[in-house]
């Protein structure tokens, strides 16, 4: 799977359509989640996503220190449901990790990441620091890469 980065005057109007889809697919149907996905963050993010078959089916944005936390930071990592068992996921984040290097010049990395998933983030080098917290509902925990 290719992956290409994006700002968000970038995107077509056909692909921010199906990045739409697919993480409100996931955030708002799959993990009934009832939240304000469109914030304003967009604009100041790029975009990292990737395709098969014309269809985006790996997705995150990215932001520069200090726009979101006090370091680079990847959010909104969403991979569509029938395309998980393949290790997408891993690809999304590799290629989320090499696009903050490339376009901001850092490597620490700050997230906010779904509890369930910290064994996933550990083996990109992600340590949980603090305690949980709730975020829309999902328990959390902050994370970060160096």
């Amino acid at each position: 799977m290719n992956f290409v980065t994006k700002s968000f005057s970038e995107l077509t109007t056909t692909e921010l359509y199906k990045i739409l889809q697919l993480r409100s697919e996931v955030f708002v149907v799959e993990q009934d989640c009832v939240y304000q996905d469109l914030d304003f963050k967009d604009q100041k993010s790029l975009h990292v996503f990737g395709f098969k078959n014309d269809n985006i089916i790996a997705y995150t944005r990215i932001f520069k220190p200090g726009d979101y936390f006090d370091n680079a930071s990847i959010g909104r990592v969403v991979v569509a449901d029938t395309e998980r068992k393949f290790g997408y996921g891993h690809d999304v984040i590799k290629a989320s990790i090499n696009a903050i290097k490339t376009h901001f010049n850092v490597d620490e990395i700050t997230i906010s990441a779904q509890k369930y998933l910290k064994i996933f983030y550990e083996s990109h080098n992600f340590i949980q620091i603090g305690e949980e917290y709730l975020e829309d509902g999902i328990p959390h925990i902050r994370m970060d890469r160096n």
